[in-house]
């Protein structure tokens, strides 16, 4: 640590930080603008001023750019003098020429970092009596509105988009004061990062328009921590809600996992929650027709079915909570429970699961994989299935040692002289896939095949680390080549990931991704392991442990049989024909869900659940890391007629129905200390948070902020009388703004960003240790994997079967960031964004079979037909079609089948 002094007194602070870095670590208010934590300095808004001082001797100092001052020992500098103070409001007045009077209509009124940086430096009156600046603002799709009227020229809007997203559809146009930021021309943005801008955004010019469609102030929010539920990265986010909706989503800082960023679909998909067509009450099905009941009389069906059940099969989910899983399986009995998982999904969630319950290989976080300088991804599309760590890949490619950046002595926060020496970065990215990713455009090598030819490509690498190339003969000429080139660059990285999962549904393909991995490990080279799954708890339920899908159907075909789902579209999963006939052989369907699935046509009872932002629980991410999300807003607040209750409280209603001595559960917090007990993996699950007797100094956590109005007129339109506040009995947060104001120093779980003087998100700093830290009171969520576990190595030594071509076309998946997860299709604004079904196909195989391109074509499989326009591509693997599995009706069950009879309609 370096010492120095900031007005008078003498601070410890980090020697790799700028000035400000420091400043604000210390807590000190420096207004600032173009610097970001993530993006560097650049000196250019030239608000961060300070005064600096050669000695204790030098008593006039001068005025310097704190983001573009490194820390030097014993430096003396003052932040509160005259001249300081005076230069920074002389240079915000500057900044706001041109902008607009408009703080009262703008929809960053109140969370405007601008705002927050104009009251801190006084500047309070405006003296410029000229005609502003007006530009034409852009349409830049449905997520971001674009006011450019309200631009200060910061430059953080291109730094992100451009230079650390890699966008190539953003810049800045023209010269000196006439500056334009936005696209070329009118158009959707295009990366899957874009929504980032919001938040980048120091003003109001790049703002929510999903938000803007029912815009409520900041304070007028409730607020909660919760997880993002749309893929196995366990991205932390902030949900907020007004009347019963929920209004927008913010990045929540956790320094291990999503840091400052979101991916666009974790940030826009929430209108599911909001959907008009969603079910809020109980139904029982009499003469074929669904009839609304109240609750007490469904469970009391419920109980009545299954007294008279011969056996009851329970389905779980990939997308529902541990908590909801538990139960279910406590239920229906251990040999009774399904995960709801086809049998390829179920086995290579289960080998995963193996795999690192046994391996000494690091999972590194999504802030660690932007250190390995070898990335080799083997059957992942990682920027639609797991978006979020695309951008990490993206950093990694970028990065420059810190060797080489302190042999040419440049400080990893100079944004500018690290873009200088790009070139220095010497790192490596190979993909395989079905087809070419968006990743491509970074990768030193991909190879389009079949996921069981990349299964042996990746095997004969393993095999190269481990006999010498030997291996490589056995490939042709090209591929042997790329498999020697692999290795090699992988013998040489100082820092190797190794990144595969189950979307390509391939087992050979894990195997082969893990056994390169392992024999790194065994040359003594430092190697992470990342494996990715399709939903956001498939790991968790997995640890719940119960039958494949397929297998809990046909037990429940035996007769008077009941079988009853919880979140789960078995329509996702299964062909249509197929399920049909399954589910109509079975006596008794109970269906409990969020959502008016296409398996509530055939319920016999249906229970509406709350969904992620109505309930609480827990999901397991793809690190084995448990984490909490937290019920934002009581569904029945304002209708106590409707009948929506989290999935475990149904389950647990029925289960004390049937038995009336067992224990009950009616808290989240004794289904947690059960479970824990019960599974030994899941013994720690109880520290991933606080538990609902968690107070600061005897009061709960607010969910809405000491600013929030109008809680009286909340319900004037259902009567004037106001009713007490909702008591949460299930966390430690409060459905009001009462409650404690300091628990930052106390919990890590931030229902909102908020500080004095600091009402932006950019205030997240008041939050941590140190600026881009940890957070003041550590890290979310807890590692289930421990050291002290009894790992063993294991070893996948049976060559992969060699992929034998047919006449026949093999079905692929394709995978789109909006449309392939399920809940995310019942967003308004996410159907909007989901294009019209195609079928992806290579141009050789379609002039063999007499298709031409983006005409319509089917095929039938199982008594199925399918219709897809047909798209040419050189880069499929040739005997191939790809088809968009999880959405458009495109049952998973389709990858790897075999397809005869495609054809022009």
């Amino acid at each position: 640590m370096f010492k120095i002094n900031i007005d008078g007194k003498n601070y410890d602070v980090n020697p790799s930080s700028n000035l400000l870095q420091a400043c604000l670590t210390l807590g000190f208010n420096i207004p600032y603008f173009c610097w970001h934590p993530k993006l560097g300095s650049i000196g250019a808004c030239r608000q961060c001023a300070v005064k600096k001082y050669q000695n204790k001797k030098d008593t006039s100092g001068r005025i310097v750019m704190s983001c573009m001052t490194p820390v030097e020992e014993n430096s003396i500098i003052t932040i509160n003098d005259i001249e300081s103070q005076n230069f920074r409001k002389n240079i915000i007045e500057l900044l706001m020429l041109n902008h607009p009077h408009d703080c009262p209509v703008c929809e960053e009124g109140g969370n405007c970092h601008l705002q927050d940086m104009t009251v801190m430096t006084q500047h309070v009156h405006r003296r410029y009596r000229f005609n502003k600046k007006k530009y034409k603002s852009q349409y830049l799709g449905f997520f971001i509105s674009h006011e450019m009227n309200r631009c200060i020229s910061c430059y953080r809007c291109v730094r992100y988009y451009k230079d650390y997203a890699d966008g190539k559809d953003f810049d800045v146009y023209g010269i000196n004061q006439n500056l334009f930021f936005g696209r070329f021309q009118n158009g959707e943005l295009e990366s899957e990062y874009s929504g980032n801008l919001i938040d980048v955004c120091p003003t109001g010019v790049f703002t929510d328009k999903t938000y803007s469609e029912n815009y409520t102030r900041k304070w007028d929010l409730q607020n909660a921590p919760s997880i993002c539920s749309h893929c196995s990265i366990g991205c932390n986010i902030i949900a907020g809600e007004r009347s019963n909706e929920i209004r927008r989503i913010e990045n929540r800082y956790h320094e291990d996992i999503n840091n400052y960023f979101l991916c666009d679909l974790g940030r826009f998909s929430y209108g599911y929650s909001n959907f008009k067509d969603r079910l809020k009450y109980c139904y029982i099905k009499n003469k074929n027709i669904h009839q609304k009941v109240d609750l007490n009389t469904a469970i009391q069906k419920v109980v009545k079915i299954f007294r008279n059940s011969s056996n009851v099969i329970g389905i779980g989910s990939s997308r529902a909570s541990i908590e909801t899983n538990f139960m279910l399986k406590k239920l229906v009995g251990e040999k009774n429970f399904s995960t709801g998982m086809l049998d390829i999904d179920h086995k290579c969630t289960n080998l995963i699961l193996k795999i690192l319950k046994k391996n000494t290989i690091k999972i590194p976080s999504l802030k660690e994989v932007e250190n390995y300088d070898v990335i080799f991804v083997l059957g992942e599309d990682i920027t639609q299935t797991s978006s979020r760590l695309g951008l990490s890949i993206r950093q990694a490619l970028k990065k420059i040692s810190s060797e080489k950046l302190k042999f040419n002595n440049i400080q990893d926060w100079h944004s500018v002289a690290n873009k200088n020496v790009s070139h220095l970065a010497n790192n490596f990215l190979f993909i395989t896939n079905t087809y070419q990713t968006k990743l491509n455009d970074i990768s030193n090598f991909s190879y389009e095949a079949n996921p069981q030819e990349q299964a042996y490509f990746a095997f004969c690498i393993s095999e190269n680390l481990k006999n010498n190339f030997s291996y490589s003969n056995t490939l042709p000429d090209y591929l042997k080549e790329k498999s020697i080139y692999i290795t090699n660059i992988l013998l040489q990285a100082k820092n190797a990931l190794i990144i595969s999962g189950s979307h390509s549904r391939n087992l050979d393909l894990i195997k082969s991704s893990y056994n390169i991995a392992r024999n790194l490990k065994k040359l003594g080279l430092k190697v992470g392991l990342m494996f990715l799954t399709p939903c956001s708890n498939s790991m968790g339920v997995n640890i719940i442990n119960g039958c494949s899908l397929n297998d809990a159907l046909k037990k429940a075909q035996k007769k008077n049989c009941t079988l009853i789902i919880t979140e789960n579209d078995l329509f996702n999963s299964l062909s249509k024909s197929i399920l049909k006939k399954k589910l109509k052989n079975i006596k008794n369907i109970i269906v409990i869900d969020h959502q008016k699935t296409k398996v509530f046509n055939y319920s016999h009872v249906f229970l509406p659940a709350s969904n992620f932002f109505e309930s609480s629980g827990t999901l397991i991410n793809y690190e084995l890391r448990a984490q909490r999300f937290f019920q934002v807003y009581d569904v029945n607040f304002y209708n106590h007629k409707i009948n929506i209750l989290p999935s475990w409280k149904f389950l647990n209603l029925i289960n004390k129905k049937i038995d009336l001595k067992n224990h009950s559960f009616d808290y989240l917090d004794n289904i947690i200390d059960l479970c824990a007990r019960e599974i030994s993996f899941l013994k720690n699950i109880k520290e991933s948070a606080p538990n609902s007797l968690f107070k600061v100094f005897g009061q709960k956590i607010p969910r809405s902020s000491n600013r929030s109005s109008g809680r009286t007129s909340l319900r004037a339109d259902i009567n004037i009388h106001e009713i007490s506040q909702t008591k949460d009995n299930e966390t430690m947060f409060s459905f009001s703004m009462e409650g404690s104001s300091i628990y930052k120093k106390y919990t890590s779980f931030i229902p909102f960003v908020w500080s004095p003087q600091w009402n932006s998100s950019q205030g997240v700093h008041k939050f941590q240790k140190e600026v881009s830290g940890s957070l003041l009171a550590g890290n979310t969520g807890k590692f289930l994997l421990s050291s002290k576990l009894n790992h063993k190595n294991i070893n996948f030594s049976k060559i992969p079967k060699k992929f034998i071509k047919t006449n026949n076309l093999i079905v692929v998946p394709y995978y789109l960031l909006f449309g392939s997860e399920e809940i995310s299709q019942y967003s308004p604004v996410v159907q909007k964004k989901m294009v019209s079904p195609y079928l992806i196909i290579n141009k050789i195989d379609a002039q063999r079979l007499k298709i031409l391109n983006k005409n319509k074509v089917s095929f039938t499989y199982l008594s199925d037909t399918y219709t897809f326009f047909a798209i040419f591509s050189n880069n499929l693997a040739l005997g191939h079609i790809a088809l968009p599995i999880g959405q458009f009706s495109t049952p998973i069950s389709l990858i790897g089948k075999e397809i005869q009879d495609l054809k022009e309609v």
